[in-house]
């Protein structure tokens, strides 16, 4: 009896090494695999990449793979950062540089946040354009061409108007305000008397005209940071852009269907979602972007019965000068109408 117990107990032990002796073998295995992926992962974060792990079907079987990509370039400081003013708090938490709220009746500041620092503008610059050809009289069912000009070598940015591509003067103002169309913008002003050069110095004598002290334009674009303003001289931009009807429609048209020489009509849209809100009252706007000037947003709007005029300069993140907005649309309902006991600004900068 003693020994068949013995017996059944050696053939247990032997059994269980049998079973054991495969997980030994693969604890190796297995940290060799981890070995490799960590190796994997210094290497890639060398060359700048990282490791993205990806499910892929083979023969009809998932399998685990590693594969290395560029990794995400870190964000540009804009020119407001290198100045400083992502430093300057406020009390709405803007993630905006640059805030200025007026009310457009008597130019009263609401809301200022270094509003009084020229900063790049990006297509903001395109409501000078508009102004300039509407004051300009130019006529406005001229056939303008895109020509390799228009093109842009400075950002590269991209265009759906091709080059050889015709439209009428006001199509290309209609979606260079709506759509931010710098190929359009660029031929308003090289189809102006005397070229780009003239174009550009109206520019400026039109920023003169209306006190803008702190504003310089090189383009009609808006694609160099050498095109700059305050957001003081935007405000008074917006107040004079907003007495053209022509300006007021078509930066604030949602959508638009142009025609061109080829009889294709192109459809466009608004770079700025807040204009077909009905909880929004719009009747001006215009948005801006590139790396050195960060989100920027001009808009005229009526918020409980009041016109007021907005500017947002230097935000960081794809929506959030239009959250901005909105925050300061929640602070501005609580606030009494102007001329009232109660009423109150706010004001900060460096």
């Amino acid at each position: 009896m003693i020994k068949l117990a013995l017996s059944a107990l050696i053939s247990l032990m032997f059994a269980s090494a049998a079973i054991a002796a495969p997980a030994s073998d693969a604890a190796p295995k297995k940290q060799l695999v981890k070995k490799k992926r960590q190796a994997m992962h210094v290497a890639a974060a060398d060359a700048g990449e990282r490791v993205v792990k990806r499910v892929i079907k083979v023969n009809g079987k998932r399998k685990v793979v590693y594969q290395r990509v560029l990794a995400a370039a870190p964000a540009v400081p804009t020119m407001g950062d290198l100045a400083g003013l992502n430093r300057t708090s406020d009390p709405l938490d803007l993630k905006s540089n640059v805030a200025l709220v007026l009310d457009q009746a008597n130019s009263e500041v609401l809301f200022e946040k270094n509003s009084n620092i020229a900063l790049p503008i990006a297509s903001i610059t395109k409501m000078m354009t508009g102004l300039v050809v509407v004051e300009a009289r130019q006529d406005m069912d001229e056939v303008l061409t895109v020509t390799e000009e228009d093109v842009d070598r400075e950002k590269f940015s991209s265009s759906r108007l091709k080059v050889g591509t015709q439209m009428t003067r006001a199509n290309m103002l209609h979606i260079a305000l709506m759509s931010s169309e710098n190929r359009a913008a660029s031929a308003l002003g090289r189809n102006y008397p005397g070229g780009k050069p003239a174009f550009v110095e109206a520019m400026n004598a039109k920023a003169r005209e209306l006190g803008m002290t702190d504003t310089h334009y090189v383009d009609s674009s808006g694609l160099s940071k050498m095109n700059v303003a305050s957001a003081r001289d935007l405000a008074k931009l917006a107040m004079a852009a907003y007495q053209q009807p022509v300006l007021r429609q078509y930066s604030t048209d949602p959508k638009a269907v142009v025609e061109t020489n080829n009889g294709r009509p192109m459809a466009f849209g608004t770079t700025n979602h807040l204009v077909a809100s009905p909880d929004w009252a719009i009747g001006l706007q215009k948005t801006g972007f590139i790396n050195e000037a960060g989100r920027c947003l001009m808009m005229q709007a009526v918020i409980e019965g009041r016109s007021v005029i907005m500017v947002f300069l230097d935000s960081k993140g794809k929506q959030s000068r239009t959250a901005d907005a909105g925050r300061m649309r929640k602070w501005l309902e609580a606030l009494k109408p102007a001329g009232l006991s109660g009423s109150s600004s706010y004001s900060t900068g460096m």
